[in-house]
């Protein structure tokens, strides 16, 4: 078991899981009992998948994020698949799109109709042949648009390109084939230039994915790799997997330097799979156990240690697989930062959890909420295959705000004041601003009506939030004192020069009258 030091401070110090009640769970799931580890699960903000046991091939089931409760037990399937569905994914920039993999070695992207299915949906948009044993992992490129990766059973990575007009596409842009085993995950860095992998061998290696070259390979023994993670712009991967003594364990690294970990530490004995999922906006790191019940989350810094423990939600029910949601997709009004939707096979139960920041105003919280990743690709798929790289295209989670663009401002147009907050693009471009003309009547009523409620007690809650401890409270307090006392000898100064100043005006006079 790991040690972890006393509380540090943080503004996530004090964040909770919160599962959602019954009626708020999808009950009578048939979830898979594939032992792949996978996650079976993949969320958007309409749509929750979830793959399925099926007879006679593969199949998996899309529900509608609203339609919570008991499932029909004849509710629509989509199925297409001649062997088990392995993995799922849903496109970044098209809520009603998902790619499917299978042990039938084709990958299918279907597309899912905007009413409720009422049959099983059979028709695919597109099948992807080139693999020739089972494909266990797909992804989408994070920026550019219509790029999706490959992973299979004969050790190769594939890159797709989807946008031709084409239904079986028998050729992938790029075949990776620098893998001596199975490849158990990728993860790609955030503008989608290099690309992240672990082997069954147990290497993490970087890769260039346009060009199929191993930029960096992990020859160190004391850590097998399982899963691996790009740390935002950090420049590091975190690792999760086991240690010599099979002990389950994370490892920090230096994505230029893969020689030896920055950091190591320990969990527990335990044999399932630990699945990461890092939050660039906050920078927390949560680590899911397949197979468990709890839910450990970090909070990462550049500096060491590089991982600082804040607690982990507990709970009876080891899940199987779990599904992330996007956080364009959370309640930021009940200060949500992220949620879970756990596959509990024990009782054929989805259960959504959501980590929450406690505080106490309700308005929108800007410290928790930076703009994120929105639905607009920054790059076509042929601009990235010709060597463009971009950061992605960022929006703001404030109810009723506007997109924030990669385009850069009008350069006619003189700045003004009363613009939205500029945003510098990791890509290097100029930051771009909403002119506040270009903003919508509703959007502007609503920002000057939420504008009047930052202010409490006579402070910004954004600038000064209000205090959460008994600590911090105590601090404001002394720090009131500390001002207080300050105003009291500044006034008790002018006091003095005021009076020397009616001292020195009247000996003005006196003289004046003698002359």
């Amino acid at each position: 078991m790991s040690w972890h030091p006393q509380y540090r401070s943080s503004k996530f110090r004090h964040v909770f899981g919160k599962p959602a009640s019954k009626e708020n769970c999808y009950d009578s799931v048939p979830i898979t009992h594939s032992v792949h580890d996978n996650h079976f699960c993949a969320v958007n903000p309409r749509f929750i998948a979830v793959v399925t046991e099926c007879a006679g091939g593969g199949a998996f089931l899309v529900i509608p994020l609203s339609q919570t409760g008991k499932l029909d037990p004849h509710y629509p399937k989509v199925c297409g698949h001649k062997g088990n569905v392995l993995d799922i994914k849903w496109n970044p920039f098209n809520d009603f799109e998902i790619a499917s993999c299978s042990e039938d070695t084709t990958i299918k992207i279907w597309d899912i109709p905007t009413q409720l299915l009422t049959k099983n949906l059979t028709v695919f948009r597109k099948e992807l042949m080139g693999h020739a044993r089972r494909v266990g992992l797909v992804e989408w490129h994070p920026t550019a648009a219509n790029i999706l990766f490959s992973s299979g059973y004969d050790y190769k990575v594939m890159v797709w390109n989807l946008d031709t007009t084409e239904s079986v596409i028998n050729n992938p842009v790029r075949t990776i084939c620098c893998h001596q085993d199975v490849i158990l995950s990728m993860s790609f860095n955030p503008s989608g230039s290099l690309l992240a992998t672990t082997c069954k061998d147990r290497k993490i290696r970087i890769l260039d994915p346009r060009a199929g070259a191993v930029l960096q390979e992990a020859s160190y023994k004391g850590h097998r790799a399982n899963k691996v993670l790009f740390l935002g712009n950090l420049k590091k991967l975190l690792s999760t997997g086991t240690s010599r003594w099979n002990h389950r364990q994370m490892a920090v690294w230096d994505q230029d330097n893969l020689s030896v970990p920055l950091s190591e530490e320990d969990l527990d004995g335990s044999s399932g799979v630990l699945f990461p999922f890092y939050d660039a906006d906050t920078s927390m790191l949560y680590v899911v156990g397949k197979g468990d019940g709890n839910i450990r989350y970090y909070e990462v810094s550049a500096d060491k240690p590089h991982l600082n423990y804040l607690t982990e939600y507990r709970s009876y029910n080891p899940q199987k697989g779990i599904g992330v949601m996007p956080k364009r997709g959370l309640d930021v009004s009940s200060c949500e930062i992220f949620r879970f939707y756990k596959l509990i096979t024990t009782k054929n139960l989805i259960e959504p959890v959501s980590m929450i920041v406690p505080r106490r105003s309700e308005s929108y919280q800007e410290d928790i909420y930076p703009p994120t990743a929105g639905t607009q690709p920054s790059l076509s798929a042929q601009e990235w295959l010709c060597g463009m790289n971009k950061g992605p295209v960022l929006v703001s989670l404030r109810p009723g705000s506007e997109q924030l663009s990669s385009q850069p401002p009008l350069p006619e147009r003189p700045p003004s004041l009363n613009r939205t907050k500029q945003l510098v693009l990791e890509d290097g471009q100029r930051p771009f601003s909403l002119p506040e003309g270009k903003m919508p009547r509703r959007a502007a009523e609503h920002r000057l009506e939420e504008k009047k409620t930052w202010l409490t007690n006579g402070f910004d809650v954004f600038e000064c939030p209000p205090p959460k401890t008994e600590n911090e409270l105590l601090q404001m307090f002394y720090r009131q004192q500390e001002e207080i006392r300050r105003l009291r000898e500044l006034v008790t100064q002018r006091e003095v020069q005021a009076k020397q100043l009616e001292l020195e005006i009247k000996n003005l006079r006196m003289g004046s009258e003698r002359f």
